[in-house]
């Protein structure tokens, strides 16, 4: 069963029962999906408008670069728990030797390494739209502005969500290398979203904002 073939309503019902997966992680890749979504549901509303002339090479190279970004974190949906899933394979690996609790203990890290580079990886796909979402705020339909706003907030849950789940698994990793570089790509996403976020909602002038 692929996460990202059910429908809104399976995959919420499935996320609030007592699976262990879908989860943060999934669920972060989805958010991250529905901005990229809504960058491009702006652009399609601009494109092909007279009144809009100026914002077409903008939108029209939105439109030619979006949909990987979309796809790649749809298809993140499932690698996330996938990775998850791996990794409770390894916790359910045989113990009673030592030969078999180092395999078990070697696949366990190796699982808490991919169920780390997952997210990592959702968070950086991501941090690609802020510039699209920028070009959507300041230049496309201005009826959409509220979409793409919506867009940058979820770029942003999509980003820290996925972090978050990234510094979880760091905590049982061994490998204090991996962990070093790792914590130190994810502080450097977590605040490069944060600042897009308040700077580009700020660059629209709604009344309580």
């Amino acid at each position: 069963m692929e996460l990202k073939n059910l429908t809104v309503a399976e995959f919420s019902a499935l996320t609030a029962s007592n699976a262990p997966a879908p989860g943060g992680g999934s669920v972060s890749a989805l958010v991250g999906n529905l901005s990229a979504a809504l960058a491009q549901m702006v652009a399609n509303l601009t494109v092909g408008r007279e009144k809009y002339a100026a914002a077409q090479e903008d939108m029209q190279a939105l439109l030619s670069q979006v949909p990987a970004i979309y796809e790649a974190l749809l298809a993140a949906v499932d690698e996330d728990s996938r990775a998850f899933d791996r990794y409770m394979a390894a916790l359910s690996m045989p113990k009673t030797t030592d030969e078999e609790k180092k395999l078990r203990l070697d696949a366990m890290q190796e699982g808490l390494k991919e169920a780390s580079l997952v997210p990592l990886g959702v968070a950086q796909t991501a941090l690609k739209l802020f510039a699209y979402l920028e070009k959507a705020l300041t230049v496309g339909n201005p009826n959409a502005v509220t979409d793409a706003m919506v867009g940058v907030m979820l770029a942003r849950t999509c980003v820290l969500g996925a972090i978050f789940n990234v510094r979880v698994n760091l905590s049982s990793i061994r490998d204090e290398e991996f962990v070093s570089e790792t914590a130190k790509r994810c502080d450097e996403l977590q605040q490069l979203a944060a600042q897009e976020e308040i700077r580009l909602l700020k660059s629209i002038p709604i009344s309580g904002m």
